[in-house]
């Protein structure tokens, strides 16, 4: 199979890529690498543009012509979406609109799209299923489930099928990739970098409605994402295909310290010290009020994504994901 990944060089789409090209896919990376390097993506091949770049867009998609599109391609920054919306809307929405169009003038027919759990708010049902109401606290959100919904009309239109992974918080690493966000906004290698720097973390909110009073989040690793990935495109290019959207979660939450106690032991067991006398590996927290657009609780039952597609989350218990991020962290800073 051939997949073309739209923003295979950031953090879930790189490793996606490695992960694909492992099992054998052909795949080929398009990026505009505003955000990150080509050199993370070592022999990956790539061709750099951006998605309203619609001339090179349409050349990449006419010379490779994929089975099947990953479209990773996308803002992330829940808060900063909030302060500046257009550049939310431009990219995450325009630009879906654009990859699609482009797509059906050369006779490609089916997307796996990265969506989130943002698409849902604040949930009144935990763990939330994928038909539970959409209200997005946030323009991030916002631009995820439009650009659903584009999908879903372009489907009725032209037979365009697509499968949405509303993933939940993605986390943890590999030996050679993990997170490095510019302007990083990620609890986890938040955490990490101010312990292995002895510095501040500076924590959003301890009034949330939660048992500790911070948010709670359901964390899911990096692989198993990329597997979501994979086991949607095989779908998509059965005969039975139809367009859908399934959540990617554990099913379990944590709550923000709960985190950061996991960073501390993670710490400990790796340096080989007893966590009762492991004061330099201890996190120095700064509470801060709580960013705009942050939800309560964000949980989800993925029990579709494992009984229609056959995922299991392997490798997504909180200490693995943590250990796997600690270690990617530590290696970076030496």
């Amino acid at each position: 199979m051939k997949i073309l990944i739209t923003g295979g060089a950031g953090y879930i789409g790189s490793i996606t890529a490695k992960e694909l090209e492992a099992k054998g896919y052909d795949v080929l990376v398009y990026d505009h690498f505003i955000s990150h390097s080509p050199s993370k993506l070592g022999e990956t091949p790539f061709i750099k543009g951006g998605l309203l770049d619609v001339k090179t867009l349409e050349k990449t998609l006419r010379e490779f012509h994929p089975d099947v599109v990953m479209h990773f391609a996308a803002y992330i920054q829940m808060g900063e979406s909030v302060t500046n919306p257009r550049k939310y809307y431009e990219n995450n929405f325009l630009g879906t609109l654009s990859l699609v169009e482009s797509m059906i003038k050369i006779g490609c027919h089916k997307l796996v799209f990265a969506s989130t759990a943002g698409v849902y708010g604040n949930p009144v049902v935990i763990p939330i299923p994928e038909d539970h109401k959409k209200e997005p606290e946030n323009p991030y959100g916002e631009t995820k489930l439009a650009a659903e919904r584009l999908l879903g009309w372009y489907d009725k239109a032209y037979g365009f099928k697509s499968i949405s992974i509303r993933f939940f918080n993605a986390a943890g690493a590999t030996p050679e990739l993990g997170e490095d966000h510019h302007d990083e906004s990620h609890i986890i290698p938040n955490i990490i970098n101010a312990q292995l720097n002895n510095k501040e973390f500076v924590l959003f909110g301890n009034d949330y409605p939660t048992p500790d009073g911070t948010c709670v989040r359901d964390y899911i690793h990096v692989l198993d994402l990329a597997e979501a990935f994979r086991l949607a495109a095989e779908k998509l290019m059965t005969p039975e295909a139809v367009s859908t959207a399934y959540n990617a979660g554990t099913g379990h939450g944590y709550s923000n310290l709960e985190i950061v106690k996991m960073v501390e032991k993670v710490a400990s067991d790796l340096a080989q010290i007893d966590p009762e006398h492991a004061e330099g590996l201890k996190i120095k927290i700064k509470f801060e009020p709580r960013r705009p657009g942050d939800a309560n609780e964000l949980i989800a039952d993925s029990s579709r994504l494992q009984a229609e597609l056959g995922w299991t989350p392997s490798h997504s218990d909180l200490e693995s994901i943590v250990k796997s991020a600690y270690t990617y962290h530590s290696n970076l800073s030496r």
